[in-house]
């Protein structure tokens, strides 16, 4: 999986990045020698922690982590870090939200004033000209990113080797499944798990095991999972369902549907999650 995704390439590279930086401290003025360790540290922590994964950070964004030290460094020694300017180019190229954005473009311009007393007045023009350009061109980059790693992540498993997806599959998948259950005479319900935000992962991670390979398991949202579950008949679907809140925690609350009457042409993710349900802890 690591290889696949090049995550031993990127590490390697963070770790080239790392050196590059330590090699550059000898001589150094004390405050940039102090912000060139710690880009240090973060280059090398980060190497270390790296993996692949779906998962989204609810935390602050990592780009405010490099662009802080990007703009820390050209702070403490202009004279000698003003060649860093050109790297917020490729910062602002990472996929971000907006206010991350503007913060780096904010810190790029105020990088670029840094410079400029080591500058005369046409060269500081024409660098914050090319510096703006490549800033726009670099943000139209990213937002292409963040469209195209949309898509793409509605169509992937949200956990490499586990059996969860995006809740927009689920959108696919209720025709085809309402078709073979039709065909077949199978019993299929939607069961709903409301759980909190930090139980999220855990628990998708134990529905997956506790599911048939066959019964995908969906992330409607932060605090919201719901799984298909196919059975030879009601009352064994009931069984199910009791089999499956017996292994989970006790603070998660769940509901189902039966597939058969789930309209998916007119429903949003969002709006399935809303859909009037039987609760299950009051009738188990």
């Amino acid at each position: 999986m690591q290889s696949k995704y090049k995550i031993r390439l990127l590490r390697a590279n963070l770790l080239a990045a790392a050196v590059a930086l330590a090699l550059w401290t000898p001589s150094t003025p004390p405050a940039a020698a102090l912000v060139l360790w710690l880009s240090v540290g973060w280059l090398f922590i980060t190497a270390l922690m790296l993996d692949f994964s779906h998962r989204r950070s609810r935390g602050l964004p990592w780009q405010l982590v490099p662009g802080a030290l990007l703009v820390g460094l050209i702070a403490a020694a202009p004279e000698r870090h003003g060649i860093l300017i050109w790297a917020w180019a490729a910062m602002l190229m990472l996929p971000q939200n907006h206010w991350v954005a503007a913060f780096n473009l904010s810190a790029a311009l105020l990088s670029a004033v840094m410079v400029a007393p080591q500058l005369n007045k046409p060269e500081f023009i024409l660098l914050l000209c090319t510096l703006l350009t490549l800033g726009l061109l670099a943000l139209s980059r990213a937002q292409q990113l963040i469209d195209m790693n949309g898509s793409i992540r509605q169509r992937l498993r949200l956990i490499p080797g586990l059996n969860l997806w995006a809740g927009e599959q689920l959108l696919r998948d209720l025709t085809r499944e309402q078709t073979r259950c039709e065909r077949e005479g199978v019993h299929a319900e939607l069961f709903i798990l409301h759980v909190k935000r930090h139980q999220l992962w855990p628990t998708a991670q134990k529905l997956c095991e506790l599911t048939h390979d066959f019964e995908n398991v969906y992330r409607l949202s932060s605090t919201t999972l719901a799984t298909l579950i196919l059975s030879r008949s009601p009352s064994e679907a009931a069984q199910r369902r009791e089999l499956l809140l017996t292994e989970l925690p006790d603070n998660i609350s769940s509901e189902y549907l039966d597939l058969i009457d789930i309209e998916p042409a007119t429903l949003s993710v969002f709006e399935i999650s809303k859909l009037p349900a039987e609760r299950v802890r009051e009738t188990i």
